[in-house]
């Protein structure tokens, strides 16, 4: 597949987001980059961001693992941020996102006793990983995201995102985000999500995303998913749900998850107070705040 690469310059003065890119290449020949925080002997907590943004997203929550201890890492999935951006939305398929992450985490940066977070996209593609992986992985944090399988309907609000995405004529990345956060982004934010896609041409990832949710059961996705259910729901790692109060998307699944997943059993389930959908900004230093606590309190699973 044909790979776009954004400008560095589009990168200029991000704000609260001090952190020096690193690149790897993964399967396929994508370069994926991600950055490092706190020491890099702490305890690894991998931090998955969704659709349409970028580890940005994630500026406020690396700050607050590094202080407490944590080597906080937060990869730009392929097709977002710094990564490389498939020419084509048909480029893009689950099994490839689920592989390229693998491929960062565990070949290129060699990864073990990890902490997962995943929200939106990143759970979709996180749960898979621990579910496929258990050995890699000492533990689980859930925030807005799920693992659909196609056999439960997605709601309404979800289908009315997937629809204007697929018919926007120029896709407005920072509207998107700004229409899931609860607080009003600045401009230099929204500029800052706006950054990876200099052009249409460079959105190939964010169109494609919705399209990739499994919401049939016939779908490509969902026997693999199916199958991750299986797995997760008697792991046992520890398995922390973090939602926000204000996620029409996602909220639905934290009394699923909290329910099925045995892990779960005898965790204080934080919910982040007055969030959306993007809970990272709009309470970033709470949602950080949670996942520390879970990492230095629970033992390894």
């Amino acid at each position: 597949m044909d790979f776009l690469r954004t400008p560095d310059e589009r990168f200029a003065e991000l704000p609260d987001f001090p952190y020096e890119p690193r690149y790897a290449e993964v399967t396929g020949g994508a370069r994926m980059a991600y950055v490092e925080a706190g020491p890099a002997d702490g305890p690894p907590v991998l931090l998955l961001h969704g659709e349409p943004s970028w580890s940005f997203l994630y500026r406020h929550v690396i700050a607050v693992l590094a202080e407490a201890g944590c080597r906080a890492v937060a990869p730009d999935l392929v097709g977002f941020g710094r990564s490389d951006k498939p020419s084509r939305p048909e480029d893009h398929t689950y099994a490839r996102h689920v592989e390229w992450v693998r491929s960062l985490a565990f070949d290129a940066l060699g990864l073990d006793g990890v902490t997962v977070v995943g929200q939106d996209w990143g759970g979709l593609i996180g749960l898979r990983l621990v579910a496929e992986h258990p050995d890699r992985f000492a533990r689980v944090v859930a925030a807005n995201t799920g693992l659909p399988t196609g056999d439960i309907p997605m709601p309404e609000v979800w289908h009315r995102f997937r629809e204007a995405v697929e018919k926007a004529p120029v896709l407005d990345i920072a509207r998107f985000v700004q229409s899931g956060c609860v607080t009003e982004l600045s401009e230099p934010v929204r500029r800052a999500y706006d950054a990876p896609f200099p052009s249409e041409e460079f959105k190939a990832g964010p169109r494609a995303m919705p399209g990739l949710v499994p919401i049939t059961p016939g779908d490509p996705a969902s026997p693999a998913n199916r199958a991750a259910w299986e797995t997760l729901i008697n792991l046992g790692l520890p398995f922390l749900v973090a939602f926000s109060d204000r996620d029409p998307i996602t909220g639905g699944m934290a009394p699923i998850l909290k329910k099925s997943m045995r892990g779960a059993a005898g965790l204080d389930h934080p919910v982040i107070a007055g969030a959306g959908h993007f809970l990272q900004e709009d309470a970033g230093r709470e949602l950080g705040e949670a996942v520390a606590a879970f990492v230095h309190k629970t033992p390894a699973g």
